[in-house]
This record gives C-alpha cells, sequence and structure tokens, in this order.
C-alpha cells in the first residue's frame, strides 16, 4: 500500500559545489539512517570513493565532506510522495523540492540523475522551472545488478570535467 512521505534529508551543498546529482526520493533505509544512500547494499559511497580517489567514507560526516571537498552537491528531485517501499516504479503524486536555493547559492555547472526515474521527475517538473539540462547516469541501487561496480565508476566518469576549476 503506497503512503504519502515528505523529505526529510536536508541538501548536501555550499557555494563552492559544481556538480549537483539529484535521486529520486530516499529509500526506507536512507530515511531510517537520516542521510542518502543509506542502503549498505547501494553502492554509490562506493562509486563516490572510487571517483574521486578517496577511501570508502564511513558515516555521515565522512559522507559529506567527501562530496563538499570535490564540488559536489546531493539531493532528490522529490520533496514528498506517495510510494511503496523503495521501488521509484510506484511513485504516485509527486511533488517537486525547490532546487532553487542551490542554484543561486552555488556555481552548478552540470546537473545528473542517479537514475532514470529522477531524470524523468526533473525533466518533468523542475527542468521547466530551473531550464537546466540533466544527464541521466546508471542507478547504484542494488536493483540494478546487472552493473557492475566498475562499470557504474566509468559511467560516473561523466561527471569529473564539470569538477575541475
Amino acid at each position: 500500500m503506497p503512503e504519502l512521505l515528505c523529505h526529510t534529508i536536508p541538501p548536501v551543498y555550499d557555494s563552492r559545489s559544481r556538480v549537483l546529482l539529484l535521486g529520486s526520493f530516499p529509500s526506507p533505509k536512507s530515511r531510517e539512517t537520516g542521510f542518502y544512500y543509506g542502503n549498505p547494499q547501494n553502492r554509490f559511497w562506493k562509486v563516490m570513493a572510487c571517483l574521486l580517489g578517496e577511501p570508502f567514507p564511513e558515516g555521515i560526516p565522512a559522507r559529506k565532506q567527501l562530496l563538499l571537498s570535490h564540488g559536489i552537491a546531493l539531493w532528490d528531485v522529490l520533496a514528498s510522495c506517495e510510494i511503496v517501499g523503495a521501488s521509484d516504479a510506484s511513485i504516485r503524486n509527486p511533488a517537486s523540492n525547490d532546487l532553487g536555493c542551490i542554484f543561486r547559492e552555488a556555481q552548478i555547472r552540470a546537473v545528473f540523475a542517479t537514475g532514470q526515474k529522477a531524470a524523468a521527475l526533473y525533466r518533468r517538473y523542475s527542468q521547466p522551472v530551473f531550464l537546466r539540462e540533466i544527464t541521466a547516469l546508471p542507478s547504484t541501487s542494488p536493483a540494478n545488478a546487472a552493473k557492475s561496480l566498475e562499470a557504474l565508476c566509468e559511467a560516473y566518469r561523466t561527471i569529473l570535467p564539470y569538477l575541475q576549476g
């Protein structure tokens, strides 16, 4: 049964952020841990560590620092929705986050989605407002087992040129 949920995890960004990574909506495990990609089976943090040449970040402060020290902002497209578990396919009645705070305060050069559903939601609800294109990257979810960690790291390398300078 879908339940209406509100996003409670604040965005991660500062004035030095150059790339904005957007998910769709926090999973039950992320909501439980109070931070993004909280499911230990999700490979997001492994991909970030690999991509940025850093050790795996243990804990929320280390994860925030990893992103901010490399110019990466992180949030989700949706502020609320009806959802069953972590199933993006079950999302109904979505309401988008106001990404304006990030676009105003940071120097975002490129926007990327951490999956096709996040990209589709952004294109429908946020792109008409902010007039910024988004590039879909493969999901790091355990449901996307077809992609190896190496393939995910390679796909995410597309963000690196936007982090320079």
